[in-house]
Protein backbone atom coordinates (compact mmCIF):
# COMPACT_ATOMS: atom_id res chain seq x y z
CA UNK A 1 0.00 0.00 0.00
CA UNK A 2 1.96 2.97 -1.18
CA UNK A 3 0.72 5.73 0.44
CA UNK A 4 1.89 8.58 -2.13
CA UNK A 5 2.83 9.27 -5.07
CA UNK A 6 4.17 12.61 -5.77
CA UNK A 7 7.65 13.26 -7.11
CA UNK A 8 10.80 11.27 -4.99
CA UNK A 9 12.72 8.40 -5.17
CA UNK A 10 12.83 5.74 -2.69
CA UNK A 11 15.53 3.72 -1.06
CA UNK A 12 14.46 0.91 -3.70
CA UNK A 13 15.50 2.83 -6.37
CA UNK A 14 11.73 3.62 -7.36
CA UNK A 15 10.81 6.37 -9.26
CA UNK A 16 7.43 7.37 -7.36
CA UNK A 17 7.41 10.79 -9.23
CA UNK A 18 5.50 12.74 -11.09
CA UNK A 19 5.96 16.07 -13.13
CA UNK A 20 5.15 19.63 -11.95
CA UNK A 21 2.33 21.34 -13.20
CA UNK A 22 1.84 24.87 -14.50
CA UNK A 23 -0.56 26.99 -11.96
CA UNK A 24 -3.78 29.39 -12.88
CA UNK A 25 -3.16 32.69 -11.50
CA UNK A 26 -5.10 32.78 -7.75
CA UNK A 27 -6.78 35.35 -9.14
CA UNK A 28 -8.44 33.34 -12.36
CA UNK A 29 -9.89 30.53 -9.58
CA UNK A 30 -13.74 30.71 -10.59
CA UNK A 31 -15.21 27.54 -8.72
CA UNK A 32 -17.85 27.28 -5.72
CA UNK A 33 -14.96 26.92 -3.15
CA UNK A 34 -14.55 30.78 -3.53
CA UNK A 35 -17.79 31.31 -2.05
CA UNK A 36 -17.57 29.54 1.03
CA UNK A 37 -16.83 31.32 4.11
CA UNK A 38 -13.03 32.00 4.92
CA UNK A 39 -13.40 31.04 8.52
CA UNK A 40 -14.40 27.48 7.32
CA UNK A 41 -11.57 27.63 4.32
CA UNK A 42 -9.09 28.17 7.47
CA UNK A 43 -10.45 25.91 9.47
CA UNK A 44 -10.52 23.22 6.72
CA UNK A 45 -6.80 23.78 5.88
CA UNK A 46 -7.80 25.00 2.72
CA UNK A 47 -7.71 28.56 2.82
CA UNK A 48 -4.91 30.54 0.49
CA UNK A 49 -2.35 30.87 2.87
CA UNK A 50 -2.66 26.70 3.33
CA UNK A 51 -2.78 26.18 -0.03
CA UNK A 52 -0.05 28.13 -1.18
CA UNK A 53 2.35 25.40 -0.25
CA UNK A 54 1.41 22.61 -2.67
CA UNK A 55 3.12 24.80 -4.81
CA UNK A 56 6.50 24.23 -2.99
CA UNK A 57 5.65 20.45 -1.34
CA UNK A 58 8.64 18.40 -2.13
CA UNK A 59 8.07 14.18 -1.00
CA UNK A 60 10.14 12.21 0.90
CA UNK A 61 10.23 8.24 1.25
CA UNK A 62 12.28 5.36 2.73
CA UNK A 63 11.26 1.82 2.13
CA UNK A 64 13.59 -0.95 3.38
CA UNK A 65 11.82 -3.73 2.02
CA UNK A 66 14.07 -6.03 0.72
CA UNK A 67 10.47 -7.63 -1.13
CA UNK A 68 9.63 -4.27 -2.51
CA UNK A 69 13.32 -4.13 -3.75
CA UNK A 70 14.27 -7.29 -5.56
CA UNK A 71 10.69 -8.93 -6.18
CA UNK A 72 7.53 -6.30 -6.83
CA UNK A 73 9.11 -2.96 -8.17
CA UNK A 74 9.49 -5.03 -11.23
CA UNK A 75 6.27 -6.53 -11.18
CA UNK A 76 5.15 -2.91 -10.57
CA UNK A 77 7.40 -1.15 -13.51
CA UNK A 78 5.73 -4.18 -15.52
CA UNK A 79 2.10 -3.72 -14.74
CA UNK A 80 1.96 0.26 -14.97
CA UNK A 81 2.92 -0.53 -19.29
CA UNK A 82 -0.72 -2.01 -19.28
CA UNK A 83 -2.61 1.25 -18.28
CA UNK A 84 -3.94 3.11 -21.04
CA UNK A 85 -2.01 6.78 -21.37
CA UNK A 86 -5.25 8.43 -20.74
CA UNK A 87 -5.99 6.87 -17.29
CA UNK A 88 -5.80 9.47 -14.44
CA UNK A 89 -3.71 8.37 -11.55
CA UNK A 90 -6.12 9.18 -8.74
CA UNK A 91 -8.35 6.57 -10.80
CA UNK A 92 -6.10 4.22 -10.80
CA UNK A 93 -5.69 4.17 -6.89
CA UNK A 94 -10.29 4.12 -6.76
CA UNK A 95 -10.32 1.54 -9.29
CA UNK A 96 -8.03 -0.35 -6.69
CA UNK A 97 -10.34 0.62 -3.89
CA UNK A 98 -13.47 -0.79 -6.15
CA UNK A 99 -11.58 -4.11 -6.07
CA UNK A 100 -11.99 -4.09 -2.39
CA UNK A 101 -15.80 -2.36 -1.98
CA UNK A 102 -16.92 -5.22 -4.73
CA UNK A 103 -15.61 -8.08 -2.17
CA UNK A 104 -16.79 -6.57 0.92
CA UNK A 105 -20.56 -6.82 -0.72
CA UNK A 106 -19.49 -10.37 -2.17
CA UNK A 107 -19.05 -10.83 1.50
CA UNK A 108 -22.14 -9.49 2.54
CA UNK A 109 -24.38 -11.80 0.26
CA UNK A 110 -21.69 -15.15 0.71
CA UNK A 111 -20.65 -15.28 4.00
CA UNK A 112 -22.43 -12.71 5.78
CA UNK A 113 -22.05 -14.35 9.37
CA UNK A 114 -18.03 -14.08 8.81
CA UNK A 115 -17.59 -18.12 9.65
CA UNK A 116 -15.81 -18.69 6.74
CA UNK A 117 -17.29 -18.81 2.59
CA UNK A 118 -18.41 -22.22 2.06
CA UNK A 119 -17.20 -21.85 -2.13
CA UNK A 120 -13.30 -21.80 -2.34
CA UNK A 121 -13.79 -19.01 -5.51
CA UNK A 122 -15.17 -16.21 -2.63
CA UNK A 123 -11.78 -16.42 -0.51
CA UNK A 124 -9.94 -16.53 -4.19
CA UNK A 125 -11.84 -13.45 -5.32
CA UNK A 126 -10.96 -11.76 -1.57
CA UNK A 127 -7.22 -12.29 -2.22
CA UNK A 128 -7.27 -10.99 -6.47
CA UNK A 129 -9.20 -7.88 -4.82
CA UNK A 130 -6.58 -6.99 -2.14
CA UNK A 131 -3.66 -8.24 -4.38
CA UNK A 132 -5.27 -5.58 -6.96
CA UNK A 133 -5.61 -3.11 -4.78
CA UNK A 134 -2.72 -3.05 -3.84
CA UNK A 135 -1.09 -3.25 -7.04
CA UNK A 136 -2.88 -0.14 -8.47
CA UNK A 137 -1.75 1.45 -5.24
CA UNK A 138 1.54 0.89 -6.02
CA UNK A 139 1.65 1.66 -9.85
CA UNK A 140 -1.09 4.84 -9.71
CA UNK A 141 2.27 6.83 -9.44
CA UNK A 142 3.76 5.69 -11.77
CA UNK A 143 1.09 6.02 -14.59
CA UNK A 144 1.13 9.55 -13.10
CA UNK A 145 5.01 9.90 -14.22
CA UNK A 146 3.99 8.61 -17.22
CA UNK A 147 1.34 10.81 -17.75
CA UNK A 148 2.84 14.17 -16.10
CA UNK A 149 0.07 15.22 -13.73
CA UNK A 150 1.98 15.43 -10.43
CA UNK A 151 0.19 17.96 -8.10
CA UNK A 152 -0.11 17.37 -3.89
CA UNK A 153 -3.46 15.96 -4.49
CA UNK A 154 -1.88 12.89 -5.53
CA UNK A 155 -0.75 12.42 -2.15
CA UNK A 156 -3.89 13.19 0.17
CA UNK A 157 -6.40 11.43 -2.54
CA UNK A 158 -4.25 8.11 -2.25
CA UNK A 159 -3.56 8.46 0.98
CA UNK A 160 -7.76 9.04 1.86
CA UNK A 161 -8.10 5.84 0.27
CA UNK A 162 -5.85 4.16 2.18
CA UNK A 163 -7.63 5.24 5.09
CA UNK A 164 -10.77 4.27 4.10
CA UNK A 165 -9.51 0.85 3.49
CA UNK A 166 -8.28 0.20 6.77
CA UNK A 167 -11.49 -1.54 7.79
CA UNK A 168 -12.04 -3.42 5.06
CA UNK A 169 -9.88 -4.97 3.35
CA UNK A 170 -9.32 -6.73 6.76
CA UNK A 171 -12.60 -7.39 6.84
CA UNK A 172 -11.95 -9.82 4.27
CA UNK A 173 -9.19 -11.24 5.85
CA UNK A 174 -12.01 -11.84 9.16
CA UNK A 175 -13.94 -13.61 6.91
CA UNK A 176 -11.37 -15.92 4.92
CA UNK A 177 -9.64 -17.03 8.07
CA UNK A 178 -13.80 -17.72 9.72
CA UNK A 179 -13.39 -15.80 13.07
CA UNK A 180 -16.95 -14.76 12.88
CA UNK A 181 -18.34 -12.07 14.68
CA UNK A 182 -15.84 -11.77 17.88
CA UNK A 183 -13.97 -9.60 19.81
CA UNK A 184 -10.90 -11.33 17.49
CA UNK A 185 -12.87 -10.79 14.64
CA UNK A 186 -13.50 -7.01 15.53
CA UNK A 187 -10.16 -6.74 16.20
CA UNK A 188 -8.36 -8.32 13.16
CA UNK A 189 -11.28 -6.13 10.98
CA UNK A 190 -9.90 -2.55 12.71
CA UNK A 191 -6.55 -3.12 14.02
CA UNK A 192 -4.93 -1.80 10.79
CA UNK A 193 -5.97 1.66 11.88
CA UNK A 194 -3.45 1.77 14.39
CA UNK A 195 -0.25 2.10 11.78
CA UNK A 196 -2.09 3.65 9.79
CA UNK A 197 -2.65 6.47 12.23
CA UNK A 198 0.79 6.52 13.48
CA UNK A 199 2.44 6.20 10.34
CA UNK A 200 0.54 8.99 9.61
CA UNK A 201 1.69 10.81 12.68
CA UNK A 202 4.96 10.05 11.40
CA UNK A 203 4.77 11.71 8.34
CA UNK A 204 3.42 14.95 9.83
CA UNK A 205 6.28 15.72 12.19
CA UNK A 206 9.23 13.72 9.98
CA UNK A 207 7.73 15.09 6.36
CA UNK A 208 8.80 11.03 5.29
CA UNK A 209 7.27 8.28 5.13
CA UNK A 210 9.03 5.29 6.67
CA UNK A 211 8.61 1.63 5.38
CA UNK A 212 10.29 -0.96 7.66
CA UNK A 213 12.03 -4.09 6.58
CA UNK A 214 9.13 -5.73 7.07
CA UNK A 215 5.98 -3.31 6.68
CA UNK A 216 2.31 -3.11 6.17
CA UNK A 217 1.73 -2.01 2.68
CA UNK A 218 3.78 -4.80 1.37
CA UNK A 219 4.35 -7.87 3.22
CA UNK A 220 1.24 -6.90 5.53
CA UNK A 221 -1.32 -7.04 2.57
CA UNK A 222 0.94 -10.32 0.50
CA UNK A 223 0.17 -11.96 3.56
CA UNK A 224 -3.38 -10.94 3.47
CA UNK A 225 -3.73 -12.24 0.56
CA UNK A 226 -1.70 -15.39 1.30
CA UNK A 227 -4.20 -16.17 3.50
CA UNK A 228 -6.88 -15.86 1.79
CA UNK A 229 -5.74 -18.20 -0.77
CA UNK A 230 -4.74 -20.52 1.12
CA UNK A 231 -8.55 -20.48 2.85
CA UNK A 232 -9.71 -21.33 -0.30
CA UNK A 233 -7.48 -24.23 -0.94
CA UNK A 234 -7.79 -25.84 2.55
CA UNK A 235 -10.83 -24.05 3.89
CA UNK A 236 -11.31 -21.39 6.67
CA UNK A 237 -10.95 -23.82 8.96
CA UNK A 238 -7.31 -24.34 8.16
CA UNK A 239 -7.03 -21.54 11.09
CA UNK A 240 -8.61 -23.44 13.63
CA UNK A 241 -7.02 -26.72 13.73
CA UNK A 242 -3.85 -27.55 15.54
CA UNK A 243 -0.37 -26.19 14.68
CA UNK A 244 0.65 -29.23 15.69
CA UNK A 245 -0.66 -31.23 12.41
CA UNK A 246 1.16 -29.06 10.30
CA UNK A 247 4.48 -28.60 11.69
CA UNK A 248 4.63 -31.57 13.93
CA UNK A 249 6.23 -31.26 17.90
CA UNK A 250 2.93 -31.83 19.56
CA UNK A 251 4.86 -32.22 22.55
CA UNK A 252 5.37 -28.21 23.04
CA UNK A 253 2.23 -27.26 20.49
CA UNK A 254 -0.59 -29.18 21.73
CA UNK A 255 -3.44 -28.22 20.24
CA UNK A 256 -2.43 -25.10 19.88
CA UNK A 257 -4.19 -23.22 16.59
CA UNK A 258 -3.51 -20.26 14.16
CA UNK A 259 -6.46 -19.02 15.91
CA UNK A 260 -5.36 -19.34 19.86
CA UNK A 261 -2.00 -17.22 18.85
CA UNK A 262 -3.48 -14.64 16.07
CA UNK A 263 -4.33 -11.65 18.51
CA UNK A 264 -1.08 -11.92 20.37
CA UNK A 265 0.47 -11.65 17.26
CA UNK A 266 -1.48 -9.17 15.54
CA UNK A 267 -1.01 -6.62 18.58
CA UNK A 268 3.20 -7.76 18.82
CA UNK A 269 3.56 -6.84 15.35
CA UNK A 270 2.36 -3.58 15.86
CA UNK A 271 3.44 -2.52 19.70
CA UNK A 272 7.36 -4.42 18.83
CA UNK A 273 7.88 -3.52 15.07
CA UNK A 274 5.81 -0.68 14.13
CA UNK A 275 5.02 2.03 17.00
CA UNK A 276 8.48 1.64 18.37
CA UNK A 277 9.77 3.23 15.09
CA UNK A 278 7.59 5.69 14.50
CA UNK A 279 8.37 7.57 17.79
CA UNK A 280 11.77 7.27 17.44
CA UNK A 281 11.47 8.41 13.71
CA UNK A 282 9.78 11.16 15.45
CA UNK A 283 11.91 11.64 18.28
CA UNK A 284 15.35 12.35 15.97
CA UNK A 285 13.34 14.98 14.09
CA UNK A 286 12.10 16.59 17.14
CA UNK A 287 15.78 16.60 18.42
CA UNK A 288 17.63 18.14 15.64
CA UNK A 289 15.50 21.11 15.61
CA UNK A 290 15.86 21.35 19.32
CA UNK A 291 12.23 20.36 20.49
CA UNK A 292 10.97 17.88 23.37
CA UNK A 293 9.01 15.03 22.43
CA UNK A 294 6.75 14.37 25.34
CA UNK A 295 4.23 17.52 24.41
CA UNK A 296 3.66 15.32 21.15
CA UNK A 297 1.40 12.45 22.82
CA UNK A 298 -1.41 14.69 23.28
CA UNK A 299 -1.66 14.32 19.68
CA UNK A 300 -2.71 10.94 20.20
CA UNK A 301 -5.84 11.72 21.71
CA UNK A 302 -8.11 11.49 18.63
CA UNK A 303 -6.68 7.57 18.34
CA UNK A 304 -6.83 7.19 22.07
CA UNK A 305 -10.65 8.02 22.01
CA UNK A 306 -11.44 5.80 19.07
CA UNK A 307 -9.56 2.91 20.48
CA UNK A 308 -11.46 3.17 24.18
CA UNK A 309 -14.78 4.03 22.35
CA UNK A 310 -14.71 0.79 20.73
CA UNK A 311 -13.29 -1.32 23.86
CA UNK A 312 -16.06 -0.06 25.72
CA UNK A 313 -19.09 -0.52 22.96
CA UNK A 314 -17.59 -3.57 21.80
CA UNK A 315 -16.81 -5.24 25.00
CA UNK A 316 -20.28 -4.15 27.23
CA UNK A 317 -22.40 -7.12 28.23
CA UNK A 318 -24.98 -4.30 26.53
CA UNK A 319 -23.95 -4.48 22.85
CA UNK A 320 -25.37 -6.62 20.70
CA UNK A 321 -23.09 -5.38 17.46
CA UNK A 322 -21.24 -8.69 18.19
CA UNK A 323 -23.70 -10.64 18.97
CA UNK A 324 -26.14 -9.96 16.17
CA UNK A 325 -23.25 -9.40 13.79
CA UNK A 326 -23.43 -6.31 12.80
CA UNK A 327 -19.59 -5.59 12.14
CA UNK A 328 -19.80 -5.34 8.70
CA UNK A 329 -22.61 -2.27 9.30
CA UNK A 330 -19.88 -1.20 11.72
CA UNK A 331 -16.68 -1.48 9.70
CA UNK A 332 -17.78 0.70 6.86
CA UNK A 333 -19.31 3.08 9.32
CA UNK A 334 -16.21 2.91 10.90
CA UNK A 335 -14.03 3.62 7.17
CA UNK A 336 -15.61 6.91 7.00
CA UNK A 337 -14.44 8.04 10.70
CA UNK A 338 -10.95 6.95 10.75
CA UNK A 339 -10.70 8.20 6.90
CA UNK A 340 -12.02 11.75 7.84
CA UNK A 341 -9.21 11.61 11.15
CA UNK A 342 -6.39 10.47 9.41
CA UNK A 343 -6.81 12.74 5.93
CA UNK A 344 -7.15 15.28 7.95
CA UNK A 345 -3.64 15.02 9.14
CA UNK A 346 -2.10 14.32 5.93
CA UNK A 347 -3.74 17.59 4.68
CA UNK A 348 -2.29 19.80 7.61
CA UNK A 349 1.27 18.11 6.78
CA UNK A 350 0.88 19.21 3.32
CA UNK A 351 -0.46 22.50 3.99
CA UNK A 352 2.15 22.86 6.94
CA UNK A 353 -0.70 23.56 9.34
CA UNK A 354 -1.48 22.90 13.23
CA UNK A 355 -1.80 19.53 13.80
CA UNK A 356 -5.83 18.56 13.81
CA UNK A 357 -6.56 17.38 17.54
CA UNK A 358 -10.06 16.17 16.59
CA UNK A 359 -12.85 15.41 14.58
CA UNK A 360 -16.58 16.03 15.06
CA UNK A 361 -17.19 12.55 13.73
CA UNK A 362 -15.99 10.48 17.12
CA UNK A 363 -18.79 12.11 19.08
CA UNK A 364 -21.30 9.58 18.29
CA UNK A 365 -18.48 6.82 18.71
CA UNK A 366 -18.15 8.22 22.22
CA UNK A 367 -21.99 8.66 22.66
CA UNK A 368 -22.68 5.05 21.31
CA UNK A 369 -20.30 3.77 24.14
CA UNK A 370 -21.68 5.63 27.09
CA UNK A 371 -25.52 4.81 25.81
CA UNK A 372 -24.29 1.05 26.07
CA UNK A 373 -22.76 1.11 28.98
CA UNK A 374 -25.99 3.10 30.55
CA UNK A 375 -26.75 0.92 33.05
CA UNK A 376 -23.77 1.00 35.10
CA UNK A 377 -24.95 4.82 35.44
CA UNK A 378 -28.54 4.05 36.29
CA UNK A 379 -29.60 4.76 32.76
CA UNK A 380 -31.72 2.41 30.76
CA UNK A 381 -30.56 -0.66 28.86
CA UNK A 382 -30.55 0.50 25.20
CA UNK A 383 -32.48 -2.66 22.67
CA UNK A 384 -30.44 -4.49 20.11
CA UNK A 385 -32.71 -2.62 17.72
CA UNK A 386 -32.17 0.92 19.35
CA UNK A 387 -28.24 -0.07 19.02
CA UNK A 388 -28.39 -1.28 15.30
CA UNK A 389 -30.92 1.42 14.05
CA UNK A 390 -28.02 3.98 16.29
CA UNK A 391 -25.09 2.31 14.46
CA UNK A 392 -27.40 2.82 10.51
CA UNK A 393 -27.78 6.56 11.48
CA UNK A 394 -24.17 7.09 12.53
CA UNK A 395 -23.28 5.81 9.01
CA UNK A 396 -24.99 7.95 7.27
CA UNK A 397 -23.74 10.85 9.10
CA UNK A 398 -20.19 9.64 8.60
CA UNK A 399 -21.28 9.20 4.64
CA UNK A 400 -22.56 12.75 4.34
CA UNK A 401 -19.76 14.44 6.70
CA UNK A 402 -17.18 12.79 4.78
CA UNK A 403 -17.68 13.15 1.28
CA UNK A 404 -19.19 16.73 1.84
CA UNK A 405 -15.52 17.47 3.73
CA UNK A 406 -13.68 15.57 0.87
CA UNK A 407 -15.55 17.59 -1.91
CA UNK A 408 -14.71 20.56 -0.19
CA UNK A 409 -11.04 19.99 -0.28
CA UNK A 410 -10.70 18.16 -3.56
CA UNK A 411 -12.46 20.92 -5.19
CA UNK A 412 -10.57 23.46 -3.61
CA UNK A 413 -7.30 21.99 -4.22
CA UNK A 414 -8.31 21.24 -8.20
CA UNK A 415 -9.55 24.65 -8.33
CA UNK A 416 -6.16 26.25 -6.92
CA UNK A 417 -3.99 23.90 -8.93
CA UNK A 418 -6.60 23.99 -12.26
CA UNK A 419 -6.21 20.42 -12.51
CA UNK A 420 -9.36 17.81 -12.66
CA UNK A 421 -9.09 14.96 -10.13
CA UNK A 422 -10.02 12.04 -11.53
CA UNK A 423 -9.47 12.86 -15.34
CA UNK A 424 -6.78 13.90 -17.54
CA UNK A 425 -7.74 16.90 -19.81
CA UNK A 426 -7.99 15.63 -23.91
CA UNK A 427 -5.41 18.09 -25.14
CA UNK A 428 -2.67 16.63 -22.53
CA UNK A 429 -3.80 13.25 -23.53
CA UNK A 430 -3.15 13.93 -27.67
CA UNK A 431 -0.05 15.68 -26.59
CA UNK A 432 0.95 12.34 -24.43
CA UNK A 433 0.23 10.00 -27.57
CA UNK A 434 1.77 12.36 -30.12
CA UNK A 435 5.25 12.37 -27.53
CA UNK A 436 5.34 8.60 -27.26
CA UNK A 437 4.80 8.03 -31.36
CA UNK A 438 7.83 10.08 -31.77
CA UNK A 439 9.66 8.48 -29.06
CA UNK A 440 9.04 4.97 -31.06
CA UNK A 441 9.84 6.40 -34.49
CA UNK A 442 12.90 7.92 -32.66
Amino acid sequence: MSIFKDTYSDSSGNNHGQSSLSLRPVTQRTSWFTMVGQKKAIAECISDDALQHFKTYKYSSVDKSPVSYYILRHYWNACVEFLPIWLAPNMVTLLGFFFVLGNVFLLSVMDADLQGPKQAWVCYSYAFGVWAYSTMDNIDGKQARRTGTSSGLGELFDHGIDSLNCTLASLLETSAMGLGATRLGALTALIPTLPMFFSTWETYHTHTLYLGYFNGPTEGLLIASTIMILSGMYGPQIWHQPIAGFLGFENVLGSLSTKDVWAPLLLTSFFVAHLPDCVNNVWKARKAKGLPLAPLVLEWTPMVIFVASLMAWLGSPYSHILSDNHITLLCLTLSFVFGRMTTKTILAHLTQQPYPYWTALLVPLISGAVLINGPYFGLPTISATTEYLYLWAYFALALVVYFRWATLVISAICDYLDIPCLTIPPEKVKALQEQRKRSKNA
